[in-house]
């Protein structure tokens, strides 16, 4: 479904964040980013979702690179920005329309859809996901699990094949985790899910792929077996070993 192949990125005048990450996501599946704050997670993401762009290797979406290029292209940014969605750290910042409807409905307006078609759309996902009492309030009016629900139906409303989701428990409360975590194993969408969490990575994704504080991928597979693996979550930033021989596991809460 989409590729990276020895993918190298590097922010204007300072060290690589990324380098040489090679993996592909195939259709439906369930796949959680692990890596600690600052391993280029958010980065990753938003290479994927075409927003950056790497300076070695590149993305394949569907047998097709993703460049500046293709995505100035009518017909291909369409399609892909109806297929490929990514929810930020931050929902709120995705926000600018006046109501929660509006809000929803924009995407699908947007795609083309009729004006009667989209609204039914975006009263569909409100529903699905908890929102439909609030529909004509403004989207900064929301609390921030509400703000987190409304960024996600914004995508779930163009029904899409890949979803992007940057550490999207980091400001929620635990009711609004345990929705999310109950939630993602129900869409038949691909998803990659970014957290520094290990405690949710099995709940989040059955495979993992987990990013070295330099930007390398130190491990794809599994996720169960990744729990063990001491040297590679040592390596990763996620485990710290004390003096005394006992290992305490990062944000594992």
């Amino acid at each position: 479904m989409i590729e990276a192949r020895a993918l190298g990125f590097a922010y204007p005048d300072a060290e690589p964040v990324l380098r040489d990450l090679s993996f592909r996501l195939e259709a439906g599946e369930k796949v959680v980013l692990l890596g600690s704050n600052g391993a280029g997670k958010s980065t990753l993401l938003k290479l994927l979702d075409g927003l950056l762009f790497a300076a070695e290797g590149g993305v394949d979406y569907e047998g097709t690179r993703l460049s500046r290029a293709r995505l100035r292209e009518k017909a291909f940014r369409r399609r892909f920005r109806s297929e490929v969605g990514l929810l930020f750290q931050r929902p709120e910042l995705m926000f600018f329309n006046p109501t929660v409807l509006d809000e929803i409905a924009y995407g699908p307006r947007q795609a083309g859809l009729a004006d009667a078609e989209a609204v039914d759309r975006a009263r569909h996902w409100a529903a699905e996901l908890g929102l439909a009492g609030v529909l004509d309030r403004p989207p900064v009016r929301l609390s921030g699990g509400q703000q987190q629900r409304l960024g996600l139906a914004c995508l779930l409303v163009l029904e899409p094949k890949l979803l992007l989701l940057d550490e999207p428990t980091a400001h929620l409360d635990p009711p609004s985790t345990g929705w999310l975590v109950d939630l993602l194993p129900r869409l038949a969408a691909t998803t990659l899910v970014s957290t520094h969490r290990l405690s949710l990575a099995p709940e989040l994704g059955r495979r993992a792929l987990l990013l070295a504080p330099d930007g390398r991928l130190l491990y794809d597979g599994p996720v169960a077996p990744l729990a063990d693996d001491r040297e590679r979550l040592l390596a990763a930033g996620l485990l710290h070993r004390h003096g005394n021989g006992h290992y305490h596991a990062h944000d594992w809460d």
